[in-house]
């Protein structure tokens, strides 16, 4: 059967950490040995200064930096999805304009709390316009079901180049099949921080993944499902969910956590994170230690399995 939707992401398309140096400044060698990273492990694409990258922290000259490092030394390797939610329309704008100026892909917005439909499609149109040719909605509701599906009909029909929706509610799964039944299949679904529900969102038809690091792992339980190996692809997604499970628990541990097994694989320097990010306490860096070593161990099984 045909695929209607006209988006190529399919697989992995991870969500970058921003690596700070020890005079907490952005560190853009570290974002360039991401980059590289996530490129040989095999993603389709990457998020640039959302939330796993700590967007909030950031000066807008810093958000200006990251995305022309990012943009720049991909050098088109990997599409990059710029990431523009802010709480003011005027910088969500202008974030867009810079991603279409430095040859990102596309962009991400998460409209703000507390407006109504007309208002939010009033917004999005306009930052839609200013972006790239790609526009994605992000749908996140941390503890409910997030915006209306007949309302996120609409704005597909509505805003040409809103092609791609980052769902991530609570529950997912459902949200995902509705979704993709009340568009035909037309609209690129991709799960974000619902990674625990990888392989029933593989079974619904999602396209892509948006997760933090992991990315070997992640994709290469995409492929295998994909190929027809679901067994083989629910044995490493299990094998993987102690590290999913204490990663999810919270999305300032995440960040922390992810942060720590890039700097483990020597991707960056430190593992500093800013504010409002916690420290972790001595159970939970003990934890970490042990999950950061099965992840590196889980990969090298999977490299040594596919050289043989």
């Amino acid at each position: 059967m045909s695929d209607p939707c006209p988006v190529g992401l399919r697989g992995i398309v991870t969500s970058l950490n921003t690596p700070f140096d020890a005079r907490n400044r952005v560190d853009a060698a570290g974002l360039r040995a991401e980059v590289d990273h996530v490129h040989a492990a095999g993603c389709v694409g990457m998020l640039v200064a959302a939330v796993a990258g700590e967007a909030a922290s950031l000066e807008e000259d810093e958000v200006r930096a990251v995305v022309a490092t990012v943009v720049g030394h991909a050098a088109g390797r990997l599409p990059a999805i710029v990431s523009v939610t802010h709480d003011d329309q005027a910088t969500r704008v202008a974030r867009a304009a810079f991603a279409r100026e430095v040859g990102a892909a596309g962009i991400l917005c998460q409209p703000p709390a507390g407006i109504d439909a007309d208002q939010r499609r009033a917004l999005l149109t306009e930052v839609a316009a200013a972006g790239p040719e790609l526009f994605m909605l992000q749908d996140l509701d941390w503890a409910g079901p997030g915006l209306p599906l007949d309302e996120i009909v609409a704005l597909f029909e509505t805003i040409p180049t809103f092609t791609c929706l980052k769902l991530e509610t609570v529950p997912a799964g459902p949200k995902y099949t509705q979704v993709l039944e009340a568009t035909g299949g037309r609209l690129h679904v991709s799960g974000g921080w619902a990674v625990m529900q990888m392989l029933e969102a593989l079974a619904r038809g999602v396209h892509a993944f948006m997760p933090t690091e992991l990315e070997a792992l992640r994709v290469a339980i995409t492929r295998r499902y994909v190929a027809g190996d679901v067994a083989g692809a629910r044995a490493l997604f299990d094998a993987h969910l102690p590290i999913a499970a204490f990663s999810n628990q919270h999305i300032a541990v995440s960040i922390r956590f992810h942060k720590q097994l890039r700097r483990a694989r020597g991707l960056f320097a430190t593992d500093a994170c800013r504010p409002p990010v916690p420290a972790f306490d001595a159970v939970q860096q003990a934890e970490a230690d042990r999950l950061i070593a099965l992840a590196l161990r889980l990969e090298e099984e999977i490299e040594v399995g596919e050289a043989t």
